[in-house]
């Protein structure tokens, strides 16, 4: 294998990154050639502006861990920041104040503003900016067009008895603590492949779809026109590796997005929300699901979807490859071997 494709998301898809990185560092990664080429397409859905800045908080996620300039503590942002320049917006009596951006990463979004305004496209600023940070992969945003998650919730003071808000607030200032009705992405049906999308899914020797939100993450990249007909069309095998485990998410907040689109919350109906790519719309070849979730393995098998338990737990590096080098082998192994 000279090329991996990896859907991802933010802080999941990051440290799934980080673990592949490190396999093939290592030589870990059963048949995978020393040089293979890691390309990684970040969802962009979850982008927002804010106090006019362009803010793409997947992508930056990504970059930073990969470049090692991430928080390790909080999973974002940058590491040793200070907050000056929020303090001084509350100060001003500036909203949101729900949303921080620290001083250190301010830098990013002025930077990206600026090429953005100038007229470079998404894909462009995201090269340029990752020439600083190295981040050991081609990180590729899903599209350079405007697309944003948003999410419904009660309020009884509405009309209609309900108001959306932007992802964004229903995770930071929220906590996702108030259930989602429905998950809505304005301007993805009218989004367009990013430059080299298309061609890293089809030209890929392996797809990945990392334990990232199966919803507002992967599902979003996925829903972008030419993204499943793209996975469907690929000689690659797709594997993706179950972000539930023993019922539910490991942080975020995939049991919520599942619950607001009628996804029961397992590892087993996420395979089969995906679907087996020998089924109409379908995309997965095979699945990974935890030790716990051993007993889902039958039922993704009768979906069509080959499947296999292992130790799903990003806990190092180490242990992050050796669940890809799993994934790989499930890909690679006869029918009805086991990973």
């Amino acid at each position: 294998m000279k090329n991996i494709t990896v859907l991802c998301g933010g802080m999941g898809g990051a440290r799934f990154l980080q673990g592949l990185r490190h396999g093939l560092a290592e030589g870990t990664l059963p048949g995978v050639a020393p040089d293979a080429t890691i390309t990684a397409i970040a969802n962009t859905a979850d982008d927002l502006w804010m106090h006019g800045l362009k803010i793409c908080p997947d992508l930056d996620t990504v970059m930073y861990t990969l470049g090692d300039g991430i928080d390790p503590e909080r999973g974002w942002g940058r590491r040793e920041e200070s907050w000056s320049v929020k303090d001084e917006l509350a100060a001003y009596g500036v909203e949101p104040t729900w949303f921080g951006l620290g001083d250190r990463d301010l830098a990013t979004h002025l930077v990206r503003t600026q090429m953005l305004e100038a007229g470079y496209p998404l894909s462009e600023v995201t090269e340029a900016l990752c020439r600083r940070w190295q981040p050991g992969v081609r990180l590729l945003p899903m599209t350079d067009d405007r697309v944003e998650t948003h999410v419904a919730i009660a309020d009884p003071d509405s009309p209609s008895g309900r108001r959306v808000v932007h992802f964004q607030e229903y995770w930071v200032r929220l906590r996702a603590e108030v259930p989602a009705e429905t998950v809505v992405f304005v301007g993805l049906e009218a989004a367009t492949p990013g430059p080299g999308v298309v061609e890293a899914i089809t030209e890929a020797d392996l797809v990945v779809l990392p334990p990232s939100n199966p919803v507002v993450s992967v599902g979003t990249i996925i829903g972008v026109p030419g993204v499943r007909e793209a996975l469907h069309d690929t000689d690659a095998p797709v594997v993706g590796l179950s972000p539930i485990v023993g019922g539910t998410h490991v942080r975020g907040m995939a049991q919520q997005m599942l619950t607001s689109i009628g996804v029961e919350v397992g590892a087993g109906a996420v395979a089969r929300h995906f679907g087996a790519r020998s089924a109409p719309g379908g995309v997965l070849d095979a699945w990974l699901v935890d030790e716990r979730d051993a007993d889902q393995v039958a039922d993704v098998e009768a979906a069509g979807i080959a499947c296999a338990a292992v130790p799903l737990m990003m806990t190092d590096h180490a242990a992050t490859a050796e669940m890809a080098a799993a994934a790989i082998r499930l890909v690679s192994s006869p029918p009805g071997a086991t990973a």
